[in-house]
């Protein structure tokens, strides 16, 4: 038992001097490196110094896409969409058209059953008789009057009848026309016809419903919501709020690619359009325009998408550079970032940033494409760096 107690200390204790010793050593290929050169905003090591294993780069890649990820609302365009509303009350009697039907400029969309209509009718067909009856008495006082049977006067007063008369078919005939209507019809049966071609996107009439031509003056929206609305699916409109940060990247016919959860993998094609003059105060954000072409109308109205803005050839150049967000550091107010100018040697540049997205971040000034920015050790530099700045 003593012999193990005697061989264990003198273990312990054989350990602890080659420790010491191997520490001592250590420290002392330590101090023999040189220290890393420091002149300004750049920092140089020397050829195997340990710090440059700690040290991480990355290539700084263009940006081909000026705005990615935005949030956009897609909608009908406005240019090729009508929302018909009735101009007369009445109830419906038969609905013609129904959803995806294609379109064409009169078509019968549904009947009603109009009290309105009638009575415009009517007044349109009293104003004919009126007026034929009218010409007859003028005709009349006329020949009566070359036979000297009538007096001048008499002739005057026929003759003012018959335009009023004449005046009043007019009105009565442009009320009927307003109404779509004209004096052959035979019963107070509205057509309510389509104004404008494409295709039935949306119904909201079914058949026996009371309905008001006022309605869509009434300030609560489950009131006036249009009983049909057609439309061009092939081309859709599209929102965006644009960041104030983005805008000077933004240009009306930059090319648009559209991303929606619905179809994965799929991208659709798209256009800039307009760029708003107003900027919300609240959100700091400006609305954009688009179009989008939907030719199989796999894309619906009021979709939510994630819409990228694509910089032309001509403006890649202006467009900066995408570098990894771990890359950035703050020193103030001010943003930063370390380039490598070559092994061993790096120094600090202060950059102007977009908004970040995805873990990349736009940098439009202080790095060029193919330039290698610090991703790992950025601190460690910043730490060397700073006495000297």
């Amino acid at each position: 038992m003593k012999a193990c107690v005697f061989n264990h200390r003198t273990a312990v204790k054989v350990a602890g001097l080659l420790a010491l010793a191997v520490g001592c050593k250590k420290e002392q290929r330590l101090a023999d490196l040189p220290e890393p050169k420091i002149e300004g905003e750049r920092i140089t090591f020397a050829d195997g110094a340990p710090q440059k294993s700690s040290i991480g780069v990355q290539a700084a890649e263009p940006r081909k896409l000026s705005m990615t990820h935005l949030t956009g609302r897609l909608y009908w365009n406005d240019d090729a969409t009508v929302r018909v509303f009735t101009p007369v009350a009445g109830r419906v009697t038969a609905v013609l058209a129904d959803l995806g039907a294609p379109i064409s400029r009169g078509t019968p969309l549904a009947e009603i059953d109009s009290p309105d209509f009638g009575q415009a009718l009517s007044n349109a067909r009293t104003a004919v008789g009126n007026l034929a009856a009218a010409d007859k008495a003028f005709s009349r006082a006329k020949v009566l009057l070359e036979h000297g049977a009538a007096a001048q006067k008499d002739v005057d007063a026929a003759e003012a009848a018959y335009v009023a008369a004449l005046a009043e078919r007019d009105r009565a005939e442009a009320v009927l026309a307003n109404y779509g209507g004209n004096d052959k019809a035979t019963n107070s049966i509205y057509v309510l016809r389509a104004p404008l071609e494409g295709e039935l996107v949306d119904k909201n009439i079914n058949p026996g419903q009371e309905l008001r031509a006022d309605l869509m003056l009434a300030n609560a929206p489950n009131l006036f919501v249009p009983h049909f609305v057609i439309s061009d699916p092939t081309k859709l409109w599209l929102q965006i709020d644009v960041p104030e940060t983005e805008l000077p990247n933004l240009q009306t016919g930059q090319e648009l690619r559209i991303h929606s959860m619905a179809f994965p993998g799929q991208a659709f094609e798209g256009t800039v359009q307009k760029i708003g003059a107003t900027m919300d105060p609240n959100t700091r954000t400006v609305q954009v325009r688009g179009v989008v072409r939907n030719p199989d109308k796999l894309l619906r109205a009021e979709m939510y998408v994630v819409v990228d803005v694509v910089k032309d050839g001509a403006s890649l150049a202006q467009a900066g550079v995408e570098v990894p967000a771990k890359a950035i550091f703050m020193k103030g107010d001010e943003s930063y970032l370390f380039v490598e100018e070559s092994p061993g040697q790096y120094q600090r540049r202060r950059v102007k940033l977009g908004i970040e997205m995805d873990g990349k971040v736009p940098v439009f000034e202080g790095v060029q494409p193919g330039q290698k920015v610090v991703t790992e050790g950025a601190l460690l530099l910043q730490a060397l760096v700073e006495p000297a700045g």
